[in-house]
C-alpha cells in the first residue's frame, strides 16, 4: 500500500497540538490515553474510562473539557439514582396552572457519569437513547441535546462492592474504552512534587473552540480510507464472527465506530488517509470492550483478547 503524503499543518491541526501538549503537562506520563481520548472526540463518540480510583479518570474528563471550551455537568452515579435525575421531569406549577418541563443535566455538552455503574440498570438505561440519538423522550416528547454532545463515563472495576455490570447495549453506545493504570516512576514522582492538579485545571485555557471542534469532526468525515483499509476492517470483524472465544462477533456498528476512530487518530497525525497502523492503534480501545470471552474467567480480558486478534489477521 502506497503510503500517502503529509501534508503541511493548519490552523486546526495546530490547536490539536496544543491541545495535546498541554494535556500532557496536566495527565502526566499518559500520552497514548490522552491521545485515545481526543480522538474519541473528533470521531463524535462517547468515552468509557475503567480503572481504580484515584488514578486520573475524572481529572481527564474535566481536562477534556476546559481544552475544547465545551459546557460541563458532572453527574455522581449512585445506587438511589432516578432516570430523572439524568433527563429532567415534567413538573406542574400551581402559579400558571401548566406542567412544564425542567431539564436535566443532561442537557449539556459534556457529561460525566462519574462511577457509571454504581447506578442500577434501570437508570443506566437512561443514557441509552441520549447517547444513540442525541436526544431524549419525556412522556412522549421528543426534545434534542446540544451540539456536540458526549458522554464521558467512568467505572471502577466490577470486582469492587456496590458495583452494577453496564449491559452490552450499554457498553457498545462507548466508541472507546480505556484504562489509565499507574503512572511510571517518574512522572509519579513529578506528580508528587508538582502543583496540584484540581488547581492546574483551574488555569486551562481553551485550545480549540466548539466550533473549530465540530469543523474538525467534519474533517474526520473527509479522511480518506482505500478499499484494501476496508478490507482490513472487514478481516478484524470476520474474525471474531468465526472465532470460538467470543460469544458474540463484532457488530456492524462496531465496523463503524472502528473506521471512525481511525479516521480520527489519522487526523491527529496530520495524514488525509487512514493506514493499517491507524486501525491497530485504536482496535483495542474500540474492540476490546465489544469482545465477550466465552470463558467466564477470562472476562474483563477484550484488551488482551483484540490484540491477539491484531496479531492473528494479516494486513491485506
Amino acid at each position: 500500500m502506497q503510503l500517502p503524503q503529509r501534508r503541511q499543518p493548519g490552523p486546526g491541526r495546530h490547536n490539536l497540538s496544543e491541545l495535546l501538549s498541554q494535556a500532557e503537562g496536566i495527565i502526566l506520563g499518559k500520552g497514548l490515553q490522552l491521545r485515545q481520548a481526543v480522538a474519541c472526540m473528533l470521531a463524535g463518540g462517547h468515552l468509557l474510562i475503567e480503572d481504580l480510583p484515584g488514578v486520573g479518570k475524572t481529572t481527564l474528563a474535566h481536562l477534556l473539557a476546559n481544552l475544547f471550551g465545551l459546557e460541563f455537568r458532572r453527574l455522581q452515579f449512585t445506587s438511589d439514582m432516578l432516570p430523572a435525575d439524568i433527563i429532567g421531569a415534567t413538573v406542574y406549577e400551581r402559579d400558571t396552572g401548566g406542567f412544564r418541563f425542567h431539564p436535566g443535566p443532561i442537557f449539556t455538552q459534556m457529561v460525566l457519569a462519574d462511577e457509571v455503574n454504581r447506578a442500577t440498570p434501570k437508570t443506566q438505561s437512561a443514557l441509552l437513547e441520549a447517547m444513540e440519538e442525541r436526544q431524549v423522550t419525556v412522556e412522549g416528547q421528543t426534545r434534542r441535546l446540544p451540539e456536540p454532545f458526549f458522554v464521558v463515563a467512568t467505572q471502577n472495576p466490577g470486582t469492587q462492592l456496590g458495583t452494577f455490570a453496564l449491559p452490552e447495549s450499554q457498553l457498545d453506545r462507548f466508541l472507546m474504552r480505556i484504562e489509565m493504570g499507574y503512572p511510571d516512576q517518574n512522572a509519579e514522582r513529578d506528580l508528587l512534587m508538582g502543583q496540584d492538579r484540581r488547581i492546574m485545571l483551574d488555569h486551562i485555557e481553551p485550545a480549540m473552540s466548539v466550533d473549530e471542534l465540530l469543523r474538525m469532526q467534519a474533517a474526520v468525515r473527509e479522511v480518506h480510507a482505500s478499499p484494501a483499509v476496508i478490507d482490513y476492517i472487514q478481516a478484524l470483524i470476520n474474525y471474531t464472527r468465526r472465532s470460538d472465544t467470543f460469544r458474540h462477533g463484532m457488530s456492524p456498528r462496531a465496523g463503524l465506530a472502528l473506521l471512525r476512530a481511525a479516521r480520527a487518530w489519522t487526523l491527529l497525525d496530520g495524514r488525509d488517509a487512514v493506514l493499517p497502523e491507524d486501525i491497530q492503534a485504536v482496535f483495542p480501545a474500540v474492540a476490546g470492550h465489544r469482545l465477550e470471552p466465552v470463558d467466564a474467567t477470562a472476562s474483563g480480558q477484550g484488551v488482551e483478547h483484540a490484540r491477539r486478534i491484531l496479531q492473528a489477521v494479516t494486513v491485506p
